[in-house]
């Protein structure tokens, strides 16, 4: 049945970045399943994290080099923050200091925004993973392919959108939007059966089979290859934390319910003790910035373990996954640059900051001369326009007076004359 196309999230953003990931995963699972004969959704979640952040070593290594190099960086920044700290209202002396601040960061070769680069990178897959793993049907063949038959036989029961409509309700199904059924069996109608069938609980998968008692096989056989391969602990990689704790608290499965629990405490910890190792090579100092981001350390796994409870299992195992890979990473990150002479870089740097700081300047001479020579410009347009203004006063002027002639002053006979001359022109 590869007519089915399920309800990708078609975002202009983010859409066509989860299209990318889930491709790739497809990929991963169809390799995974041909070559090591593993059908296993979370395996490839976790083949997916090493691919992912193997390519974004290059980044990794950069930022380390950025927060080692700003360690030693921070004597001399202070000494410029200090020089300029009551100078704050003073913008030749601001700009004075933005200047030293620069030379400053050439001289290391780092960057302000290096730090931010990875995150900027690592925000946009987060968010689009969220929508592969939502739905994880949409994206993975292997996986879709698993609802063919029992798709099928839906749309092939009298009734089947009132039935679908009553197995949402009956089997409470969550974290579902935009479902509708039109009983005509078309594209749309398989696409939200499968949304509905992917979303549901072992138990629902038991109404499900109740409701549609002629395929009620097809429907356990679905549900049986979906739980081998979707499935982690008998968790459904789909599901958030808390609405598996939820249900199966209420069903009584209390060790599906401490499973459950235990993967957001993972996310936490698996979050601290990279940030441990990451620190190792890291004085951060005891200034503002470095006090702001030792919060940040200490905030950033906390808010792993609220938001873990909240977003697909999937994404919590890419998280888990991911802080191991980063502290296997860092490690090895640690161990080269605790070699390095940091010296010999700086050293490297000098002339690479020189040429820097000349390009810097003949910007700015050009920028002081464009605008001296647009100052000229508009001085030169002015004293014309207040020449012609002058003159033009001065003629008014002159002919207020000639006006004003006595009759019989040679002011008049003047004016006799001009009145005269005036007039044989226009003939």
């Amino acid at each position: 049945m590869t007519e089915l196309y399920l309800t990708a999230y078609n975002g202009a953003f983010l859409g066509p970045i989860a299209k990318g990931l889930g491709w790739i995963m497809d990929k991963i699972y169809i390799f995974q399943s041909s070559v090591l004969h593993i059908n296993s959704i979370p395996l490839a979640i976790l083949l997916f994290t090493i691919i992912i952040y193997m390519a974004l070593l290059p980044l990794t290594f950069k930022q380390q080099k950025f927060s080692v190099l700003s360690a030693k960086m921070q004597p001399e920044m202070k000494k410029i923050q200090d020089k300029y700290k009551n100078k704050r209202s003073d913008q030749a002396a601001m700009a004075a200091m933005n200047e030293e601040t620069q030379a400053l960061y050439d001289k290391y070769g780092i960057s302000p925004m290096g730090s931010c680069v990875q995150l900027l990178i690592q925000m946009p897959i987060l968010f689009a993973l969220y929508r592969v793993f939502y739905n994880i049907p949409a994206y993975i063949t292997s996986v879709k392919n698993v609802f063919t038959d029992v798709v099928s036989g839906i749309v092939a029961t009298n009734g089947y959108a009132s039935k679908m409509k009553a197995l949402i309700s009956d089997a409470a199904v969550k974290n579902i939007s935009n479902v509708t059924f039109n009983g005509k069996g078309g594209l749309a109608d398989k696409n939200h059966i499968i949304d509905v069938l992917y979303k549901l609980s072992d138990n629902g998968w038991d109404i499900a089979a109740k409701k549609f008692s002629s395929i009620s096989d097809s429907f356990t056989t679905a549900h049986h290859q979906l739980s081998s391969i979707n499935n982690i602990f008998g968790l459904n990689v789909s599901d958030t934390p808390w609405n598996i704790m939820k249900t199966s608290f209420a069903d009584h499965a209390y060790l599906l319910v401490i499973l459950a629990l235990l993967f957001p405490i993972c996310s936490y910890l698996s979050q601290v003790i990279n940030m441990k190792v990451a620190q190792v090579n890291n004085n951060m100092g005891d200034d503002a910035a470095a006090r702001q981001m030792k919060t940040m350390n200490l905030m950033m796994p906390f808010m792993s373990l609220i938001f873990a409870f909240t977003v697909p299992l999937g994404l919590t195992i890419y998280w888990i996954a991911g802080a191991v890979v980063r502290t296997i990473q860092q490690i090895f990150l640690n161990k080269h640059f605790a070699k390095i002479d940091l010296d010999t870089i700086i050293d490297q740097n000098k002339e690479k900051a020189k040429k820097k700081a000349e390009k810097r300047g003949i910007r700015q001479a050009q920028i002081y001369n464009a605008a001296n020579i647009r100052t000229r410009n508009t001085n030169t347009m002015s004293g014309k326009a207040n020449s012609v203004s002058n003159r033009s006063a001065e003629i008014e002027k002159a002919n207020e007076l000639r006006k004003k002639a006595k009759k019989g002053s040679m002011a008049s006979k003047a004016n006799m004359v001009s009145d005269y001359n005036s007039k044989n022109t226009k003939r």
